[in-house]
């Protein structure tokens, strides 16, 4: 299993901060560290000290780590053209060795749109198939070659596809490429585009419940074009909530603004006993990465908790 940690930085967090919490998360031995891309705080509070660009982030965290994955659940395709985008992942990608994963979905957040300028469409799902489409495109664009694309929301011309990531695609080695996370709870096309563009697919927040037949969705959509579903990860982000005991558990939900008893029912909270029975639950299901969502972000005791008592019983 692996076990990555997720943050929430539009919350309220510095760059130290975000550096505080992946460089606890390269120390204690976790896969990877991942971001959020938001610029709005939700909920109550100001968010000071502002918002952090996920991938002006990334690309710091690109020269101040060595050894875990980075990444976005997600990046809105409202926010960036996907010929941009595609620069910006290539160029992360090669200042952190080829470490980056890309995860990429349509927005939903209106209010941090009209907060900041960014055109918001009605309709995002179209824009979000075509995006996937023009950055794996110019990704996998051999070198010399030009690539375009007329579509109906984006227009590329004789464009010399460059610069490329350090990664082979996990899709065609014979091109470059990142990972690409794909993640949703529609019935159609999400599964669709999971099976089409990503290395792996994740589900954000879900109810235990509903964990198979989102997975099954997917699988069948896999099976549909041909493409072996064991080829593509199964993933869950939960919020992390996790205590020595009870009273630590219920000060930690606390401090995030949850309450204790609905937090153990849809997170990977609890005693370190309880998260791993959680975590085996959905391995039974076929997931074989999860998220700690990490709200609190200068509670580094919680990640060495989970570190030392959580991750040795995993395998």
């Amino acid at each position: 299993m692996d076990v990555r940690i997720f943050t929430e930085p539009q919350q309220g967090a510095s760059y130290a901060d975000l550096l505080a919490v992946a460089t606890a998360t390269e120390d204690l031995g976790f896969d990877g560290f991942f971001r959020s891309d938001h610029y709005l705080r939700m909920g109550e509070g100001d968010g000071l000290p502002g918002p952090t660009d996920a991938w002006t982030t990334l690309a710091g965290l690109a020269r101040d780590t060595r050894r875990i994955r980075l990444g976005t659940l997600v990046s809105p395709v409202t926010f960036r053209p996907p010929g941009i985008l595609a620069i910006q992942v290539a160029q992360v990608d090669e200042m952190s060795g080829g470490r980056v994963e890309l995860g990429l979905g349509a927005g939903w957040f209106e209010a941090e749109h009209t907060a900041y300028g960014i055109p918001y469409p009605e309709k995002r799902i179209g824009r979000l198939e075509e995006q996937l489409e023009v950055v794996t495109g110019l990704w996998g664009t051999p070198v010399g070659e030009r690539y375009s694309h007329a579509g109906q929301h984006y227009t590329l011309t004789d464009s010399p596809a460059l610069p490329k990531p350090v990664q082979a695609s996990p899709l065609d080695p014979a091109r470059a490429g990142v990972p690409i996370i794909v993640g949703g709870h529609g019935p159609k096309r999400t599964p669709a585009m999971a099976a089409r563009y990503a290395a792996e697919f994740n589900l954000a927040f879900p109810e235990l419940a509903d964990v198979e037949p989102k997975l099954e969705r997917v699988r069948a959509a896999c099976r549909d074009i041909g493409r072996d579903p064991a080829s593509l990860v199964m993933s869950v982000a939960l919020v992390s909530c996790v205590g020595r005991d009870d009273a630590e558990v219920d000060r930690r939900a606390a401090a995030i603004g949850r309450d204790p008893i609905e937090v153990r029912s849809v997170g990977l909270a609890g005693t370190p006993s309880a998260v791993v029975d959680r975590i085996g639950a959905l391995a039974e299901l076929g997931v074989s990465r999860v998220y700690f969502q990490v709200l609190d972000l200068h509670d580094l005791d919680q990640l060495e908790l989970i570190a030392h008592e959580v991750l040795p019983q995993l395998g």
